[in-house]
């Protein structure tokens, strides 16, 4: 088996923990640290909460922090979607919050896609602050990095606004710097992530496996699926797993290349991934938007891989 270097850089968040549950149980994936930035909580939430999920997982990995704002303006978070800490509320007895090591995430990166020699995959699942840091530090960086796998953005609709959804709202200006940077990018937004759905029976279904790991699965979803239900979802969307899942298994999507803006001026379109995949008029293309899942195999997989804990 060929596996390949990731780096995950995330702001967990939920659906963060359940992509790290699932990373971990991907045997191609050699994944050499997680990288934490603000975003659905501040990094005071985020860094530590990074820890907590390995401790879940019980997978060694090291963690460094990153930004704690966007590149401009101020810090939005979706502490009323994640909870405040981010996971909850959710205790995590015997987690080991280590200090921040002097690395930066944006160093770390870099240091890694050295080391790679071209081959570092990043899977980014929360702002891009920290890319787009990386990317305006190092200028090589571009021509070292095989490709990036985000979560963000939507070729249709946003969740945080109308236009925009939240990991690309929370800091446009990355966005952009990402999309423009070269790097091949891959968008899992929320075309597919709606789609990538369980049911409260399927949630359920996977705690039922009884390992800690399938129990936390389910408990940490809670707060997160009421709120889906009370919108009138059929479930809760695993939006960063979708990312985690495409980066390993494409064979479960379906999608196109396209080209890819984002708006960081508009007054109501601010965060808008502005594709060209539906207008006569086109970008360069620069990206690959993923728009399409088998459900039914995503579901079946996610079950399979919380069957390993």
């Amino acid at each position: 088996m060929n596996r390949y270097p990731v780096i995950i850089d995330c702001d967990p968040g939920v659906d963060d923990a359940i992509a790290i549950l699932l990373a971990k149980q991907l045997p191609m994936l050699d994944v050499k640290a997680i990288t934490a930035v603000a975003g659905n909580v501040g990094l005071e939430h985020t860094y530590p909460n990074s820890h907590k999920i390995l401790h879940v997982a019980e997978w060694d990995v090291p963690v460094y922090a990153g930004a704690e704002k966007p590149i401009v303006g101020e810090k939005i978070t979706a502490a009323s979607i994640h909870g405040a800490d981010g996971l909850g509320g959710m205790d995590v007895p015997g987690a080991v919050i280590k200090p921040a090591p002097e690395a930066l995430a944006w160093d770390v990166i870099y240091e890694e896609a050295k080391k790679a020699e071209g081959e570092l995959v990043l899977i980014a699942v929360g702002p891009l602050t920290n890319v787009a840091v990386a990317l305006a530090k190092y200028s090589e960086l571009p021509k070292l990095i095989k490709r990036i796998v985000i979560m963000g953005g939507g070729a249709t609709y946003g969740n945080t606004t109308p236009a925009a959804e939240f990991n690309i709202f929370a800091d446009p200006e990355a966005a952009e710097m990402v999309f423009q940077s070269g790097i091949p990018v891959y968008m899992v937004g929320l075309d597919v992530t709606m789609q990538c759905f369980l049911t409260p029976e399927e949630v359920e279904e996977v705690g039922a496996l009884g390992s800690k790991q399938a129990k936390f699965f389910r408990d940490v979803l809670q707060n997160v699926l009421a709120f889906s239900l009370s919108l009138g979802l059929p479930g809760v969307a695993l939006h960063d797993p979708a990312a985690v899942l495409y980066a390993v298994e494409p064979e479960l999507f379906s999608g196109e290349e396209a080209g890819v803006h984002v708006e960081c001026k508009g007054k109501i379109t601010r965060g808008k991934t502005v594709t060209d995949l539906y207008s006569d008029a086109q970008f360069e293309k620069n990206a690959y938007v993923v728009t399409g899942v088998d459900r039914t195999a995503f579901v079946k997989r996610v079950k399979e891989l919380m069957a390993q804990y």
